[in-house]
């Protein structure tokens, strides 16, 4: 039944804000050295003609969401370029509903469509844009609606996945795994969140597979400007207690001693906690379960702090469908990457993975249906970063706040680029820096997101695109 908040959009505007890190940062077979934050801002009315805008963001970060063997530029102006047209399409998507089954039409009816046209019209036969780098496009103005709704009806974003604001259940959404006792019908996103967020939140340290740890990895070129080189001032400048270590999943010899390494430094300070990130580059599961075999039996304490593993083998499960019981047997086995909506986890699940890594950059609309569906089924939940600076971060530790999340969040823009973040650091200080292990959340407040955009000091560029309807 439609209600009187239902909102469409009726504009929409585009920026693109460029960061280099001040480190590099390896994905997979690739290393990141700069990146284009995409920003949106989307304006709605709701059906008694009221207005509000609202703003969502993520990095655009071309190594995680189109891995290939194309030239690096190539792919990331095909990201700005899908940007640029969605800004359009988002203008005019006439739909007056709430934010999620918005956002949830718009990818089965658009986006699906779209990218399918942009491939044929752009790539011509070349390795096409994959389905989650339009996700990634698409989410800053899915973040944006969700945002905008929260303004015009004045309250938090999270306040208004109910019945109250909402025209459809779960299940209009949702379908069970098959031999269970799940049913989502007369349930609601606010039935899966947390009643009362928490204000910190632990945070974990990615230790990337170019970063220094120890004395012995220096060469002398080190950057000389005031935050920590090595893994051990990381950990005693920012109180941490959780280390994500990357791995390269192709060198099992390398792997094994960088988790040794790494968990070696972390127990000497008080580090209680490491997850084992191999990025989709492993094919066969006797290659995590040769690490972890070998750490359980040789390094027992090293293999009791690895809380879980993330994502070891190739992104598409369609093309990939690795049986992983055996995994998961070992240690908890996170879905990240594959994890593009909850029909993929569910997937995931009956190949026998345990959780589900959840990301904003997915779109809002996504993460929440994909916690929704895990938290039913009894999967464990995290929510990991895309070294989300800016406002890229607000959303993503709302997100971790507002689920149960298996222990806090990941997020370390304060490790690659801290100096991007400065203006919104104003307003949210405790967002944009770790100590004691945690992030602060308290000064996230009012509607949608708790941006509080208006102490928020950041001179945007000229609009790559603007549209109004």
């Amino acid at each position: 039944m439609a209600k009187p908040t239902d909102i469409q959009a009726i504009g929409a505007a585009l920026y693109f804000l460029p960061v280099r890190t001040r480190v590099p940062l390896k994905f997979g077979t690739e290393t990141l050295t700069q990146v284009t934050c995409a920003r949106a801002r989307v304006t709605v009315r709701d059906r008694n003609g009221r207005q509000a805008t609202g703003w969502g963001e993520t990095p655009l970060s071309v190594q995680w969401v189109w891995p290939g063997k194309l030239p690096y530029e190539e792919r990331h102006e095909m990201l700005k370029k899908f940007c640029v047209q969605l800004a359009e399409l988002w203008a005019s998507f006439k739909n007056p509903s709430h934010p999620m089954e918005i956002g949830h039409d718009f990818q089965a009816d658009i986006l699906s469509g779209f990218l399918q046209g942009f491939n044929h019209s752009h790539r011509r036969g070349r390795e096409p844009m994959p389905w989650l780098a339009a996700l990634l496009c698409c989410s800053v103005f899915d973040l944006a609606v969700h945002d905008a709704y929260g303004r015009l009806v004045q309250r938090p974003v999270y306040e208004t996945y109910a019945a109250e604001f909402m025209n459809r259940d779960l299940a209009a959404y949702l379908q069970p795994a098959s031999r269970s006792a799940v049913s989502f019908r007369g349930k609601y996103p606010v039935d899966f969140l947390v009643p009362k967020p928490p204000q910190r939140l632990t945070a974990w340290h990615l230790v990337g597979g170019l970063d220094p740890v120890e004395v012995t990895d220096l060469k002398g070129d080190e950057l000389r400007d005031g935050y920590p080189v090595l893994l051990a001032d990381w950990i005693q400048r920012d109180g941490l207690t959780c280390l994500k270590v990357k791995s390269r999943g192709n060198d099992e010899a390398w792997d094994y001693a960088r988790i040794l390494q790494v968990g070696a430094i972390g127990s000497a300070h008080g580090v209680h906690w490491l997850s084992i990130d191999f990025n989709c580059t492993v094919t066969e599961p006797a290659y995590v379960n040769g690490i972890l075999d070998r750490l359980r039996d040789d390094q027992p304490r090293i293999y009791g702090m690895i809380l879980y593993v993330e994502q070891p083998f190739p992104y598409e499960l369609d093309q990939y469908p690795i049986d992983v019981h055996s995994v998961s047997a070992r240690k908890p086995l996170f879905l990240d990457e594959s994890a593009h909506n909850w029909e993929r986890v569910r997937q995931g699940r009956e190949l026998g993975w345990t959780g589900v890594a959840l990301k904003t950059c997915k779109t809002q609309t996504g993460a929440l249906l994909s916690g929704c569906w895990a938290s039913a089924h009894g999967m464990g939940l995290m929510v990991q970063d895309l070294t989300n600076p800016m406002l890229a971060q607000i959303p993503h530790v709302q997100l971790a706040a507002h689920f149960a999340t298996i222990m806090g969040v990941e997020t370390n823009a304060m490790q690659f680029y801290p100096e991007a973040s400065n203006p919104e650091a104003q307003a949210h200080p405790g967002l944009y820096q770790r100590r004691e292990g945690r992030v602060d959340l308290s000064t996230l407040r009012g509607p949608g997101f708790g941006y509080r955009l208006e102490e928020i000091r950041r001179e945007l560029p000229v609009p790559a695109a603007e549209f109004e309807n």
